[in-house]
This record gives structure tokens, sequence and C-alpha cells, in this order.
């Protein structure tokens, strides 16, 4: 049975990447620091003989005893509100924590799949990105902590497999959607669909105009397994081309819910980024892959989770405490 470490394993893409190596027969082991994450999303896993978990911070030295072939780095916090109120630890989780697992990959004889981002393209003055732009990134503007420590995450795995040979992939991923995505996060699925089940008014930073391209979480996992099992090495962009103003998404949401709430606008945050629609031609070449959930198929699954949650859950303002964790 091939072994497979996956980090960040309580979060949103964590836990469903769990789920696909769990069906496909690996043996898993979650690890996370719950920083973020959130044991529900992984907890129908506990029972079964081919998953266990590590409550470990990957910043500090990762041990996993006997063999390892797989390993999925993808703990980071991930939503702007995360980010913005512990920087230093999502610099460190994508600079000390990768140097870590690059370390272990090294010495277990692993390959190495890291989860870069979107993000390392900024603001972007390419459209569509393709893997061959290098980006419009603010390094000291407020996004800067996480567009950096995935630039900087890319930098030394590439570094790792030039010098030490280490087997690396590298993804990048852009908007991603689907059950178990926390609300009040700061993305824009969770906020939209949260403020209709609560009748609240859905809120548009700046005027709407600006545009993002949603990915359903099947579709990005298929396409993180075929990336893994593949032999390319540089960085490839795995999301939805199907572009979508953040206005026409706000008319969408409303016609979905069959809520009848108004929209407001708020001013844009700084060096949010205006265009985000990926080139995805070298998934199709070399993974043989495309996303095949459509946005209206996948946002009534999603829709659907957001519904079963609780009303304290819905009501909650503040998801996540992060006092304990800023030093």
């Amino acid at each position: 049975m091939k072994r497979i470490l996956i980090t960040g394993a309580a979060g949103f893409l964590g836990s469903h990447l769990c789920d696909r190596f769990i069906k496909e027969g690996y043996f898993v082991i979650g690890m996370d620091n719950l920083i973020t994450g959130d044991l529900k999303n992984i907890e129908h896993l506990f029972k079964l003989e081919n998953f266990e978990f590590y409550h470990h911070d990957i910043t500090k030295f990762v041990h996993v005893p006997g063999d390892l072939d797989y390993i999925l780095h993808f703990a980071s916090p991930a939503s702007p509100i995360d980010y913005l109120k512990i920087p230093i630890q999502t610099l460190k989780v994508g600079s000390l924590g990768t140097h870590n697992l690059l370390g272990l990959a090294r010495v277990k004889k692993a390959r190495i799949l890291i989860a870069s981002t979107s993000e390392v393209y900024g603001d972007p003055l390419v459209h569509p990105q393709t893997e061959e732009y290098y980006g419009n990134v603010n390094t000291i503007g407020p996004r800067g902590v996480y567009d950096e420590a995935k630039r900087f995450q890319e930098s030394i795995t590439m570094a790792y497999h030039t010098f030490h040979g280490v087997e690396t992939r590298i993804v990048r991923i852009f908007n991603t959607y689907g059950p178990r995505m926390r609300l009040n996060d700061g993305r824009v699925i969770p906020a939209f669909i949260g403020q209709a089940l609560r009748g609240e008014d859905l809120t548009i930073f700046g005027d709407g105009m600006q545009t993002r391209s949603f990915c359903y979480v099947d579709d990005q996992v298929e396409g993180i397994f075929r990336l893994l099992h593949s032999d390319y090495v540089y960085p490839v962009n795995i999301g939805n081309p199907d572009e979508i103003t953040i206005k026409d998404f706000a008319e969408e949401i409303i016609k979905l819910t069959g809520t009848n709430q108004k929209v407001v606008y708020h001013p844009l945050p700084i060096n949010d980024p205006l265009q985000r629609q990926p080139d995805t031609t070298k998934a199709k070449e070399l993974l043989g892959w495309e996303a095949k959930v459509s946005r209206a198929e996948g946002m009534k699954i999603t829709y659907e989770y957001f519904k079963s949650l609780s009303p304290e859950e819905l009501a909650k303002e503040e998801h996540k405490d992060f006092s304990s964790y800023i030093k």
C-alpha cells in the first residue's frame, strides 16, 4: 500500500484530497496544526485502518515514521482574512514549513507536490494567466505575505529538485469551491452564500467588474492527482477558465438562493486582483485534464452544503480566534 503524507489535511482542499487518496487505496497520513483547519472535515476518516492523523505544526521539525512514497504540501492559510490576521504564520508555513517537508522528501526519497496559487501572478497584466507569466506582485502590500510565501515556496522547491534531485511537482491553484469551505473567511462564495442565508445584503468590493474563475473541488482534486503522477516538474495551472464578473456572480447567487437581497458596494481592498482566469493549455496537453463540473452544477451542491449548517454556525461572525497563535 502506497503511503502519502497530506499537510493541511483538515482544511477544505486537504480534506478532499484525503478522501480521494483513501478511495484510491493509499495509506493516508494527515497532518494539520488546526490553526485554520477543522477536524470535522476529516472525522469520518478516523475509523479507517488506512488513515492516521498527526496534530503538528510543520514549521517545526517534521518526523513521520516508516516509508513515504508521496507528500502533498497543502498547509497554509488560504483566505485573505486569515493571512491578514496571521501574516507571520503565513510566511513561515510557506518558507520554514516547505523547507522541512522538502527535507523529509529528500530523506524518504518521496515525490512531493506543493500547492502554489494563482496569487503568484498578483494583479495580473496578462490575461488569461499562463505559467510563463512572472506576475505583478506588491511584495510589501497586505496580500504580499501570501503571494511571496507561495513564490518562495516555488523557488525552494525547484532548488531542491535541481540541487538535490528531489522529485517535485508544483500546482498553481485557481479559485476553488465546494463543500467544507469555511464561512466568513473572506472568499466570495462563502461570503455571498452566508449573507444570503442570513438575509443580509450581498457585499461587493469595488465596482463588481473584477473577474474570477471558479473551479469545483472534485475537478481540482482530479487535476492534482494527475499532476502528482505525471513526469512534469514545472508549475501547472489547475482551474476552471469559465470567467465571470463578481457583479454577475452576485446575481447568480440571488437567483440560486431564491432570496431578494440587494447588492451593496464597498471600496476595493489594496492589491485585490482585478482579473483572474487560468490558461489551462498545459493541463490539457500534459495531463489530459480539464474542468468538467459547470458552475451551475457545482454551486447547487455547495449551496446544499451551506444550507445544512446549523443556525449557530451560520450566525458566527468570526470563524477563528488566532490569538493563541500570534507571537
